[in-house]
């Protein structure tokens, strides 16, 4: 074989790969793709520095990377809106025709995978980048080389950024689970976890092992003079890419509800995951006049398909017990498929719940799966029941330590401030972010130091020396010490970090640094009269912080012994602005850090609350806003985008 005939062989076997991968129909058989691949693999051997680049011999990883590198990609990847019923697609509908009364539009499935971003110069892959925070994701090019759907090379010079998700296809799925099972590995939950997973993997040949697939969904940055997506997407599917298993244009409410049904009644027929479908305005040019909130496009919108919900069988109740003491009862089920993702446990909240819905042992019950909610109970099948099943008793003693339990009705509680669920939860959530914010003093670290026996409270996190670290299993030099220097930074702390940190129960980030605004550390010598005078905290917050302190007094002198808080200056009055007295919950990513935020709204005398009540004054929010921004809606409390914000104090 000379050049020029190897170049006309890799030509073949892209050829050959196109139509099994892509079209999914070959035209050749295993035996002539495989003779023609290992002479094509021969000629590269005897020739290194003739191999082409989109040879299908590059596409076997082999490379083991020791980290990804960030990347930002050339324009930003965002999110979607969710809508979940008729009604909501009227009102994003009835936005969209106020800013174009023209408007039709494109309709695609949403796959549920990992997204992906690839960039071609030139017409070659140059880099392949996850989503990350939209902004800045992961350079992975190595990895989506060996991804077969991925053209290496495309017939177009421009610059352009091809979008889409990254999909394991169900087949696919139950080869690796059942290959993962036989080898002792612990299985994958869903396809999606797999194809996030697999992508991420530092050895390439682990990624190229897995059969992932690639489906492009959009574009990034680009010159494409293509007046509609729908024709736009039409040239990248004949660039070489996957095309989905059903897409269509249209025009007008029924229409898209019509495509909308036949998506979510075939998904199970499809190959690939589905949550949903995505509706986008179809003109680019009203796209781009259209523009985008903080959050997400204008243009576009996800219609998620409904809740699944399945029957299973209640195997048990276990409980859980929580750094405050509080016993939560979870059911363990029967494993349940429910669209891709196995359920073994549902949350039950209380046992007031569970004797409501008269909820017993071997009862087979409905359970509702929701997006990423964790499942939930909704109905007990009693007309099922074959009177073997067993009901629930509310316990007296604690699970963990077997001490007496507090029954209070709704809530029960362990008292036994040395119980170990309770003090390493309280430990985890006294290092957790919103508190003292120890980095690297996760969840593990905390349960193998107090396994150990080295920490057995709260105080003795400041007593770890570099020895102490050593002389366990798992921990090395350079992470002890990082370990240690994170805890020393801690000292000196805000006030309210350390009230908060304690736990008190009704206790969170907002009341603690009213506490501290008003008393600094003498917190510990307030009246629950003295308490309840400041604005926002009840009786039962107060009775909470005075119970909490005539038990623990000794232990929090100590931890202000060995931090010394910083108390916080006495607060000039704000000037009159459209944030002053007004409480405000802050929710999603916003162009700042919420902290910075907030730290902003309080210095302009605004409250700053963690969750959503009829008492929020207003709700201010960023990308991925959630359920808080959501429930503000329902409330009918004011929304402002951090934008809406900004113009607001700008005036």
């Amino acid at each position: 074989m000379n050049y020029e005939e190897y170049k006309k062989a890799v030509e073949e076997l892209n050829r050959y790969a196109y139509h099994y991968y892509v079209e999914d129909n070959p035209i050749t058989t295993d035996e002539v793709y495989d003779k023609l691949y290992h002479e094509v693999l021969e000629y590269e051997e005897n020739n290194p520095y003739q191999v082409l680049d989109n040879s299908p011999t590059q596409r076997v990883g082999d490379v083991v990377s020791e980290g990804f590198h960030k990347a930002v990609h050339k324009s930003r990847m965002w999110s979607l809106e969710d809508v979940f019923n008729e009604e909501d697609l009227k009102k994003w509908l009835a936005r969209v025709f106020k800013l174009d009364d023209r408007a039709a539009f494109y309709c695609e499935p949403k796959y549920d995978g990992a997204s992906l971003n690839l960039y071609y110069e030139g017409g070659k892959l140059v880099q392949a980048i996850t989503r990350g925070d939209g902004v800045t994701g992961e350079d992975i090019t190595q990895n989506a080389r060996t991804i077969k759907t991925i053209p290496l090379r495309i017939d177009y010079m421009e610059p352009i950024e091809i979008r889409g998700e990254v999909v394991i296809f169900k087949s696919e799925f139950e080869k690796i689970n059942e290959e993962r099972a036989k080898n002792g590995e612990n299985i994958f939950a869903n396809p999606r976890n797999a194809a996030a997973g697999s992508l991420r993997q530092l050895d390439s040949s682990i990624t190229a092992n897995r059969n992932l697939v690639f489906l492009p969904y959009g574009v990034g940055q680009n010159t494409l003079d293509i007046p509609l997506l729908s024709k736009k997407m039409e040239f990248i599917y004949s660039l070489g890419f996957k095309t989905p298993p059903h897409r269509a244009t249209c025009k007008w409410l029924l229409d898209i509800e019509k495509v909308y049904e036949q998506m979510k009644n075939d998904r199970d027929s499809y190959e690939m995951m589905l949550d949903g479908m995505v509706v986008k305005v179809d003109q680019v040019e009203s796209q781009e006049s259209m523009g985008y909130t903080v959050k997400y496009p204008r243009w576009a919108v996800a219609y998620k398909f409904p809740a699944v919900e399945k029957i299973t069988t209640v195997k048990d109740i276990i409980l859980q017990v929580g750094r405050s003491g509080v016993i939560t009862p979870v059911a363990v089920v029967e494993p349940t498929n429910i669209d891709g993702v196995v359920v073994e446990r549902a949350t039950l909240h209380n046992f007031d719940e569970i004797q409501r819905k008269d909820i017993r042992i071997k009862d087979k019950v409905i359970i509702l799966r929701s997006g990423d909610v964790i499942p939930k109970i909704i109905k007990v099948l009693e007309h099922e029941r074959a009177g073997d099943e067993a009901e629930v008793m509310r316990p007296t003693e604690c699970p963990v330590c077997g001490s007496e339990l507090l029954d209070e009705g709704a809530l029960i509680k362990c008292q036994n401030l040395t119980c170990k669920a309770r003090v390493v939860n309280s430990i985890i959530y006294f290092a957790s972010k919103q508190c003292l914010n120890i980095d690297g003093l996760g969840d593990k670290i905390v349960k193998a130091l107090f396994d150990s026996g080295v920490v057995k409270s709260v105080e003795d996190i400041f007593s770890l020396t570099l020895d102490k670290l050593l002389a366990l299993e798992g921990f090395k030099e350079k992470k002890s010490q990082n370990l240690l220097d994170a805890i020393e930074n801690v000292k000196g702390c805000d006030c309210w970090r350390l009230i908060n940190a304690l736990g008190i129960e009704h206790i969170g980030e907002v009341a603690s640094k009213s506490l501290c605004e008003n008393f600094g550390l003498n917190f510990i010598d307030a009246s629950k009269e003295q308490i309840i005078s400041i604005d926002g905290i009840g009786e039962e917050m107060a009775e909470s912080v005075v119970e909490f302190v005539r038990v623990n007094k000794e232990h929090i002198l100590r931890l202000i012994e060995i931090l010394d808080p910083k108390v916080p200056e006495p607060k000039a009055e704000a000037k009159e602005n459209p944030f002053k007295a007004k409480t405000i919950v802050l929710t999603g990513s916003m162009s700042q850090s919420r902290t910075e935020i907030k730290e902003m709204l309080e210095s302009l005398g605004a409250k700053v609350s963690g969750s959503v009540s009829k008492k929020t004054d207003m709700v201010i929010y960023g990308d991925d806003a959630g359920s808080k921004y959501d429930k503000a809606v329902e409330l009918g409390v004011q929304t402002l985008t951090e934008d809406e914000m900004r113009g607001m104090l700008d005036e």
